[in-house]
């Protein structure tokens, strides 16, 4: 089996001095007081382009011969890895030809734009990396040019493993826990490697989000499968199937495979922000988002977590609240059936609503010739608690309702 190799990485760690930055291994003290532990964070977030892919796009390309580089590179990203293969083409002087799917956060289009300048073109193209991945090999095939894959590469592989590096080097205490995001898994691979060769004692622990398991799925079927659905909200992790090379890698060398909500991931990102003022990708806070997994495992042990990336795209701060204030069980929405007479209304906020509950979204338009007429209500309470009440003084009320909040199809297409 074809495996990256930690003499390998230490090469890559030499090319890549002069162009990445040793990013900093920094105690949260947050973190630490909140799980009992020595919780650190390797923060790739503050990379050069504020995510650990330059690191494996470069490490490839520097392997590249000039004819080969002449013919330009290719690659399909969501995101961070087409900024790092960006960045290095510029660097280089090296054309470099990024599909990315139709769904990436604009915010990751102008920063490819911006690291890449007129080195690269970009192309849009389907609904997922996949999607993009075909139109990729397709082009690559075409010209004779080098795909440069995300993370189904040993160069690649061994690029990201120099983040395993730095965490040994900057740690001055021996490590019982590593915590990294897993998407397609060249991370996982190269940082384990590393961890197994410096550090076996180690416990390795990948994190995907739940509603894209690729990795997980695969391990517990003993095979590489391919997802038919996923959530793909977490864009920098949602991948529907895991390198080849990497699943070898990892089903060897990892621990366990987490599964983190999306709403929990959506719920650290904005603790990261409101307690220490870090800014991270849905991606980036998996890591962090799985220490209440292991909590009572953790306690009083030396933890480390990548934060792989920065990339967060401001507009998505009202979806990512939304989302976690229903997973923390905070926002409700409900199908409510109004009678159709003058005061309704307000008999609903006088002997259902508590003092401290929020309609946060009302939607109601009266129709004729009806008793009752439906009104899409969005609720946000203060304690999670409080939920069970709402319920009982709903039903007591005689308001007839349909709690949707659980019917993803229905809330989808409502909300």
């Amino acid at each position: 089996m074809q495996k990256p190799q930690f003499n390998q990485i230490l090469q890559a760690a030499e090319r890549l001095a002069p162009v990445v930055k040793h990013t900093p291994l920094e105690k949260s003290e947050t973190l630490s007081a909140k799980y009992g532990a020595n919780i650190y964070l390797k923060r790739e977030d503050l990379q050069t382009v504020r995510s650990y892919k330059l690191r494996g796009a470069f490490n490839k390309m520097s392997s590249l011969s000039k004819v080969e580089l002449s013919k330009g590179v290719v690659c399909a990203s969501a995101g961070n890895h087409a900024q790092g293969l960006a960045w290095a083409c510029n660097f280089m002087e090296v054309k470099g030809y990024i599909f990315m799917p139709n769904t990436t956060p604009k915010q990751k289009i102008r920063q490819v734009r911006y690291f890449g300048k007129e080195w690269v073109e970009i192309m849009l193209v389907g609904d997922t990396y996949d999607d993009a991945s075909a139109a990729a090999y397709a082009y690559t095939e075409k010209h004779g040019s080098t795909y440069v894959h995300p993370f189904d590469d040993i160069q690649v592989m061994e690029g990201q493993g120099t983040v395993g590096l730095e965490i040994l080097e900057d740690a001055d205490q021996a490590i019982d826990y590593v915590f990294f995001a897993i998407g397609g898994g060249g991370l996982a691979s190269g940082v384990s490697t590393v961890f197994k060769e410096r550090s076996p004692e180690t416990t390795l622990i990948g994190v995907e989000p739940e509603g894209a398991p690729s990795m997980k799925k695969s391990l517990e079927m003993g095979e590489l499968i391919t997802l038919q659905s996923m959530d793909k909200f977490v864009d920098g992790a949602a991948v529907a199937r895991v390198g080849e090379l990497t699943f070898e890698v990892c089903k060897n060398q990892l621990t366990d495979v987490l599964l983190v909500p999306e709403g929990k991931v959506c719920s650290t990102i904005l603790d990261l922000y409101s307690e220490d003022a870090i800014v991270v990708e849905p991606a980036g806070a998996l890591s962090i988002a799985a220490l209440d997994q292991m909590a009572d495992k953790i306690k009083g042990k030396n933890v480390v977590c990548v934060i792989g990336g920065g990339n967060n795209d401001i507009l998505r701060m009202e979806e990512i609240r939304e989302r976690s204030l229903i997973y923390e069980g905070l926002k409700h929405y409900f199908i409510l059936r109004f009678p159709q007479r003058a005061g309704a209304l307000q008999g609903f906020l006088s002997d259902v609503l508590g003092p401290t509950d929020d309609i946060v979204f009302f939607e109601y338009s009266k129709k004729t010739a009806r008793e009752r007429g439906p009104a899409l209500v969005g609720i946000e309470i203060r304690n999670k608690e409080d939920f069970e009440g709402l319920l009982r003084k709903l039903e007591a009320s005689g308001f007839q309702y349909t709690y949707i909040n659980d019917k993803p199809e229905l809330f989808e297409f409502l909300i």
